[in-house]
């Protein structure tokens, strides 16, 4: 059973950043991908970006390429996810996700593991 643990939401301006981070319970990362995604009051869950921890590979949503990485520590078994130049429209709570496998998955339902959200909030 992974244990996710979300942190580093807070109030922040149009334009200005934050780095969350994912701190997972399990040992045996190089078994998963993880992952980002945000929900908005009334909206679905969506998927924000995605990370294998062996290989090093990751995947974006069109929305925040450019503007947002996805990065990891192996050592502290920890994922972060810096976003420069926030919208307001990017005020959400923000979930970690893990999920066996190499697959960058978008589907939200197809992770079975999640923290338990942080919220972000982006003022104009």
């Amino acid at each position: 059973q992974v244990q996710l643990v979300d942190s580093g939401g807070g109030l922040v301006q149009a334009g200005g950043s934050l780095k969350l981070a994912c701190a997972a319970s399990e040992g045996t990362f190089s078994m998963y991908v993880m992952g980002w995604f945000r929900q908005a009051p009334g909206k679905e869950r969506e998927f924000v970006a995605a990370s294998t921890w062996s290989g090093g590979r990751t995947r974006y949503a069109d929305s925040v390429k450019g503007r947002f990485t996805i990065s990891r520590d192996n050592a502290k078994n920890t994922v972060y996810l810096q976003m420069n130049s926030l919208k307001p429209e990017e005020t959400a709570v923000y979930y970690c996700a893990a999920e066996l496998g190499e697959d960058l998955i978008s589907t939200p339902v197809q992770w079975k593991y999640w923290g338990q959200g942080t919220q972000v909030t982006v003022s104009s």
